[in-house]
Parts: structure tokens; C-alpha cells; sequence
């Protein structure tokens, strides 16, 4: 991927684990092969408090020159990283954002209060709240629908940068359907099937995840018709 892309867009690579030695060694290989950041997921299954959580990302951080994005997930890992911890990460050297995917604006909001400039937080693929988590301080969102409506996205965030919030507001209104179609299973099994319907084949989801079934594609592509 570093030498396909060849320096026109930033890698972040994702190196997190539950094992916080193998998150060291992970993080180790993707800087010696050249990626620009490492994305670090809160480690799952054995479910460490907040100190824990604090010690585990520290400890990558440490062992990297790489600029680390934290990723906050708990719907699929169980713990999450708490307003406090989230703060005290962002004093260390080369954390430098977060991706949320909490939901919870308030959390949201309080973490940005909190951080020194420059420490961004991103929505975390819940691309529903990409608008609403840009309109209190947020930087951006790592995307699942963008793969399908970038541009839109794109042209969203402008307005609302651009001062046309109303604007704003409508397409984020009219992107809402195909937002969820894209979640209507398991990621990213929904949005490999939306690629391959616009020619662009990435290949199957690997088990336990499974393909869309018949009737899942069909509803899916319907959505994605009635938006073109």
C-alpha cells in the first residue's frame, strides 16, 4: 500500500491489539515500512480499567516516532476509553487524535474542552454524526460511506465551513438513507457490495463475517439508485 500510494495521501495503519506487546511490535513494523500513523484500537476481550487503558496506549506510544490516533470503540470492544483518560493520552508526545465512535456528543464535547489545540478528534465511522460531531469542534470522520458518496461528504463539510449551515443541514438529510443502508449488517460487508455494484470489485468479507444476502443487496442497491 505505502508504495502503490507513493506519498499522495497519508497512511494510518492499523496496528491496535489486545496484547499490548504485540500492539508495541505492530506499530514497529508499520514505521519501518513507512506508513505516516498508527491507528490504535482499546483493547478487547480482557477488558482493562482506565488505568490499564492509559498504561497500554503509553506504552505503544513510546516505543514509536509514529503520530498515534486513539480508537475509541466500545460497541465492539467493550471498554471504552472514559473523557478523563482520553485527556491524559493526549498529554503524550505523539498521541495526537482520536477517533470516536462513541455516539456521545456530550463525551465529545467535553474532550475537546479539555485537549490542548491541535489534538483533533474525529467521528468514528457512525457517519450519521459527521456533521453533527464537525459542528462542535470535531475535525473530521474516518468513513465507511464516504467509499460510495465522498464528494457529497466533502461538499457537506464545506457548507457547513463556508458558512451555509442550512445547506449543510439538507444533505446531510438526504445522505442519511444511503448512511444506512451502508450499516444495515455487519461492516464492511455492506460497503463491498456498494463498491462492487459500482464496478469496482474489492472481494468478499472474510468469515465469520458473510456476504449481504440476495435480499440485502437488493435493498441496498435500490438505496443507492433512488440517490443517483
Amino acid at each position: 500500500m505505502v508504495k502503490v500510494v507513493d506519498g499522495r495521501v497519508p497512511i494510518i495503519a492499523g496496528t491496535g491489539n489486545n496484547n499490548t506487546q504485540a500492539s508495541i511490535e505492530l506499530t514497529k513494523e508499520a514505521e519501518q515500512i513507512g506508513v505516516d500513523a498508527a491507528l490504535i484500537v482499546t483493547p478487547f476481550y480482557n477488558k482493562p480499567n482506565q488505568e490499564g487503558l492509559y498504561q497500554h496506549f503509553s506504552a505503544v506510544a513510546e516505543e514509536t516516532k509514529l503520530p498515534i490516533m486513539l480508537y475509541n470503540i466500545p460497541s465492539r470492544a467493550v471498554v471504552r476509553l472514559n473523557v478523563e483518560t482520553v485527556v491524559a493520552l493526549s498529554q503524550v508526545n505523539n498521541i495526537v487524535s482520536v477517533k470516536d465512535s462513541t455516539g456521545d456528543l456530550d463525551s465529545i464535547a467535553s474532550i475537546l474542552e479539555q485537549v490542548e489545540e491541535g489534538f483533533t478528534v474525529y467521528s468514528g465511522g457512525d457517519d450519521s454524526l459527521t456533521l453533527p460531531i464537525h459542528s462542535i469542534g470535531g475535525s473530521g470522520i474516518v468513513s465507511v460511506s464516504s467509499h460510495i458518496i465522498g464528494n457529497e461528504m466533502r461538499e457537506m463539510i464545506n457548507l457547513f465551513e463556508d458558512g451555509k449551515v442550512r445547506e449543510a443541514a439538507q444533505l446531510h438529510r438526504r445522505l442519511l438513507p444511503i448512511m444506512r443502508a451502508l450499516f444495515m449488517a455487519p461492516s464492511p460487508s455492506p460497503v463491498k457490495s456498494a463498491l462492487k455494484y459500482q464496478q469496482i470489485d474489492v472481494g468478499s468479507v472474510r468469515l465469520p463475517l458473510v456476504p449481504l444476502s440476495p435480499f440485502e443487496e437488493q435493498n441496498l442497491f435500490r438505496v443507492i439508485e433512488s440517490f443517483q
